[in-house]
């Protein structure tokens, strides 16, 4: 879902800003199909969706990675894709997600032009485009590395905060994370979900004169538009003060362990601030984890004993899910603790919110240091020896982001970023221009499969 929201919103922009493009969506079989449904059936009709057929997955082990469990998904599916770009009239282009360069092989067959569309920052494009060169030059595990890891124009890096399935060079989701990026290079073209004044250092490098493949900053990309509130939350906020609120959400696959979510509860009692928290039940495991098992179908009962009730009037809990854009676009919200998923961050500043950032898995922790480092919306709390962020802790981060001198330099900042993302989105900005360049090469890639092919095809191509 992390990667399809981002996608769905890139083919419904490049729609609105160009009507004679039409977009065959395509997905793979997934258990969360009712979340997918929601996304694709809200897009427009120029966008057709398609589901692939799942392929036989019962080989593999159970303890798969995500990474390995997408990439061998894909690949067992390239017939079913095959056949349906031979079923289609007029194809200018292939967009494939970022773990999905096996397409090219199809792509290739067919004389399409193929492209990433990367919805992560361009700090983690940065290190999948140099993946093949730190493979061979350092010889132990990254987070063994005495050196930092040094990206162009990205701030260095530790070993130990490089993405997750880098982590472990023996499994499979390492040797998959690298196979695509030695492929990346074949692309004619990758689409990236940021922005210069996001990440300047990264993205003036990836799009150097003469950086090859071309790389797009079309973002920030994010899903718009209220969902239904189930929930009470939204008017709960209508009655609090403007910027009082602290929203905690971390995400669809984040979960704490039951010692981090005590300290949490603790920490947010001790600091006296008001909050919105989508309570998830604690994980089974010692730490905090991704899609860990819960201990409890009651997210909120899982919470000490007592603290509805101590808390009630400045705090409100709702069950596992809060609509996270509506939320952080309320006056009321003055700021976020966040795993710091990039969707997440994107949302953060596209209404103007400041940063508690707390990384669970995937890129987080990369995000983290850019966020603090570089773009300077956020702040992180300390963590204990034993990975767990106390409730001292807590309470004081709490307190520097919502009252503190420290929390009003990153809300300086990204208010001033806020006004720039909107500058940049709009008509005459370096997001709306980078997808004309992309549209133009779209029709041309239509007019020349027109041109050579023998059946009349339509004016405008699929993408």
């Amino acid at each position: 879902m992390g990667h399809l929201i981002p996608l769905a919103e890139f083919a419904r922009r490049l729609t609105h800003l160009h009507h004679d493009i039409s977009i065959t969506f395509t997905t793979l079989s997934s258990s969360s199909n009712n979340a997918e449904q929601s996304i694709l059936s809200s897009l427009p009709p120029s966008i057709t969706s398609l589901t692939l057929p799942p392929p036989s997955l019962s080989d593999l082990p159970s303890d798969l990675k995500i990474e390995s469990l997408i990439s061998l998904s894909l690949s067992r599916s390239l017939p079913s894709l095959r056949h349906i770009i031979s079923s289609l009239p007029d194809v200018s282009a292939l967009v494939v997600d970022l773990f999905g360069t096996d397409a090219f092989d199809v792509a290739e067959e067919f004389n399409i032009p193929k492209y990433i569309f990367f919805p992560s920052t361009a700090m983690t494009l940065s290190l999948f485009k140099h993946l093949p060169d730190l493979d061979s030059s350092v010889s132990c595990e990254y987070r063994d590395s005495p050196d930092p890891i040094r990206l162009p124009g990205c701030v260095p890096l530790r070993g130990s905060d490089l993405l997750d399935p880098v982590q472990d060079r023996t499994n499979d989701a390492y040797k998959w994370v690298l196979h695509h990026s030695k492929r990346y290079g074949l692309a004619d073209g990758i689409f990236l979900n940021s922005f210069e004044d996001l990440e300047p250092g990264p993205i003036r490098a990836l799009t150097e004169p003469g950086s090859k493949p071309p790389v797009y900053p079309v973002g920030p990309l994010v899903r718009t538009g209220g969902s239904e509130d189930s929930t009470g939350c939204l008017e709960w906020l209508d009655r609090q003060p403007s910027g009082s609120v602290l929203f905690v959400c971390f995400g669809s696959g984040g979960t704490l362990s039951v010692d981090q979510l005590t300290e949490l509860a603790a920490g947010l009692e001790m600091s006296g601030q008001r909050f919105l928290w989508a309570v998830k039940s604690p994980s089974k495991v010692s730490n905090s984890s991704f899609f860990s098992a819960a201990s409890s179908d009651d997210p909120v009962g899982s919470l000490p004993e007592g603290f509805v009730e101590r808390t009630k009037g400045r705090g409100m809990m709702v069950p596992s899910w809060a609509p996270q854009s509506q939320v952080l676009a309320h006056t009321s919200t003055g700021g976020f603790v966040s795993h710091c998923g990039w969707n997440s961050t994107l949302e953060s500043v596209v209404y103007g919110v400041p940063l508690i950032v707390w990384p669970l898995y995937a890129e987080q922790k990369m995000n983290a240091v850019n966020l603090i480092e570089q773009a300077k919306i956020a702040i992180r709390p300390t963590t204990g020896e034993d990975g767990v962020v106390r409730r001292e802790e807590v309470s004081r981060i709490v307190r520097a982001l919502m009252e503190g001198e420290e929390g009003m330099g990153v809300r300086s900042r990204v208010k001033e970023l806020q006004e720039r993302a909107k500058k940049t989105l709009s008509e005459g900005g370096s997001s709306c221009k980078a997808l004309g360049e992309v549209a133009l090469k779209l029709r041309q890639n239509s007019n020349h499969n027109n041109n050579n092919s023998s059946v009349a095809n339509g004016v405008s191509g699929d993408v």
